[in-house]
């Protein structure tokens, strides 16, 4: 059956950095303008966490954790203002908070003209990959990033010298490379891991093609995937679960971590087709194809 392309080029430019592009240190931290790497989403996002600084719980004894740094531009020296940095994690027994009012371990903020961000939280551990496994995820920390006229980021960063790293797909991989952080102390002798962060050139469709991707999706191994807009991602809910946010990189395709990615077509019968592959932690590969089956307009 012949198809044909319908996501057009849009007016933005997109331009091929390499993994490590132009990188240099000053002062023991990174700059440059080469955009912080994307990470996997995972399954354990969750929107509208409260604007606050401590994301631990009230009750909280233990020793605290200052996670700091500066949101840039894509010229990598323009501090990004009013840009909403996001961060969720685990609690110190390996668990998600999905379903409480606390939000507990979540939280965002929005920068100020100098770009900069701060969050107080307990150091993250590292949990198993998935009920009964062996595999364990490092240590880490997720990271939303969002904002008009700059592509919006999701991320991780991990501790060096986490063992775990080595055999994790995501923390293993060249491009996590400048997000293994060191943790150091502040001037009162608390834990402190600073990550500053240089967002990429906004590259995106045309609001018209959001609209037709956006849907229900029957896919080949009968599951559902639910395709849906947030700021200029695509976010990927498999099953009811969210599990991918995905960035545009043209010629119908979307990519999010691992190099998981969806790329659509539309038929001549005016049907959308999507096929998936998707790498998980524990690198089991899915390559699903499916039909749009339900649209919201």
């Amino acid at each position: 059956m012949k198809r044909r392309t319908f996501i057009k080029n849009t007016s933005y430019c997109v331009f091929g950095i390499s993994v490590f592009g132009n990188i240099s240190w000053k002062d023991g931290k990174f700059i440059g303008d080469t955009p912080t790497t994307t990470d996997i989403l995972g399954p354990f996002y969750r929107p509208n966490s409260p604007i606050r600084i401590d994301i631990n719980p009230k009750e909280f004894k233990g020793e605290r954790l200052h996670l700091s740094g500066i949101i840039f531009k894509e010229n990598g020296k323009t501090p990004y203002e009013n840009c909403m940095v996001e961060i969720w994690q685990c609690d110190s027994q390996m668990n998600y908070d999905n379903v409480t009012d606390n939000y507990n371990y979540r939280g965002r903020q929005f920068t100020k003209a100098d770009g900069k961000y701060h969050f107080i939280t307990a150091q993250p551990v590292a949990y198993p990959a998935a009920p009964n496994s062996n595999a364990y995820r490092p240590a880490h920390i997720h990271m939303r990033i969002s904002g008009e006229k700059q592509q919006d980021l999701i991320t991780q960063i991990y501790i060096k010298g986490d063992k775990n790293i080595e055999n994790d797909p995501c923390a293993s991989s060249p491009k996590a490379v400048n997000r293994i952080l060191n943790i150091t102390n502040t001037k009162s002798g608390e834990k402190l891991i600073n990550f500053d962060v240089v967002i990429a050139k906004e590259f995106k469709p045309h609001d018209n093609v959001f609209e037709k991707l956006s849907g229900l999706y029957s896919m080949s191994d009968n599951s559902i995937i639910e395709f849906y807009r947030e700021g200029d991602l695509l976010f990927m809910k498999w099953n009811g679960q969210i599990r991918e946010a995905l960035m545009y990189k043209g010629n119908n395709l979307f990519n999010g971590g691992i190099d998981n990615t969806a790329r659509f077509e539309l038929l001549d019968n005016g049907a959308i087709k999507v096929n998936v592959h998707f790498v998980t932690v524990l690198k089991k590969e899915f390559n699903l194809e499916g039909i749009k089956a339900f649209k919201y307009k």
